[in-house]
């Protein structure tokens, strides 16, 4: 079954493809980078830790405006909420663990996994928004998933022995979920 895609979204396609990309290599060699650490807070975890959201911002960023740009329709508003709602989501994140490195990594992993539940949730409205658009469903899974392990980096907290690794295999799982988007979105521009 084939979808009708505008031209203004095909035209967004291969910008989003490549916004994909970069955002898979940058959690692949993100989440490498914080195994090295063994989970323990120091200066290059510190670092890490606010990155991540921050390069989440600007990523989101990019993605509106190339949205903005491209898609004028009642999804594209509610796109566009989703990812301003994400960018003041992640600013937030990345001050809430720069707060919460000086506490200890059970404090880390609470914020990280109050962060991964929200912007899993805006995820999976975003993806929902562009489903037309096709290559989304990596992202409402994605999304789905976030929220889990969100709530799962909660728990580790409360348990012993919490480490940061368990999130570098939630960044590297998100990238290859941005890959697999990345990969459907150009087989979905060639079937157009």
């Amino acid at each position: 079954m084939s979808t009708a895609v505008s031209p203004a979204v095909a035209g967004f396609a291969p910008a989003l493809r490549r916004l994909y990309f970069v955002r898979f290599g940058f959690a692949i060699v993100w989440a490498a980078l914080l195994v090295t650490t063994r989970g323990s807070i120091g200066a290059v975890t510190a670092v890490l830790v606010v990155l991540y959201p921050l390069f989440d911002v600007a990523a989101a960023v990019v993605d509106a405006r190339a949205s903005s740009s491209s898609t004028s329709s009642a999804g594209s508003a509610s796109m566009a909420r989703g990812l301003y709602l994400n960018i003041a989501i992640s600013l937030l994140a990345a001050i809430g663990l720069a707060v919460a490195l000086s506490s200890g990594v059970p404090a880390v992993l609470r914020v990280w996994g109050a962060w991964a539940v929200v912007a899993g949730l805006i995820q999976l409205v975003v993806a929902i928004s562009r489903r037309a658009m096709g290559g989304q469903w990596p992202m409402m899974l994605s999304g789905g998933i976030s929220v889990f392990a969100g709530t799962g980096f909660f728990l580790m907290a409360a348990g012993s022995n919490p480490s940061l690794v368990s999130v570098a295999g939630y960044a590297a799982l998100g990238g290859i979920f941005f890959l697999a988007s990345a990969l459907r979105l150009g087989r979905s521009a060639k079937a157009n």
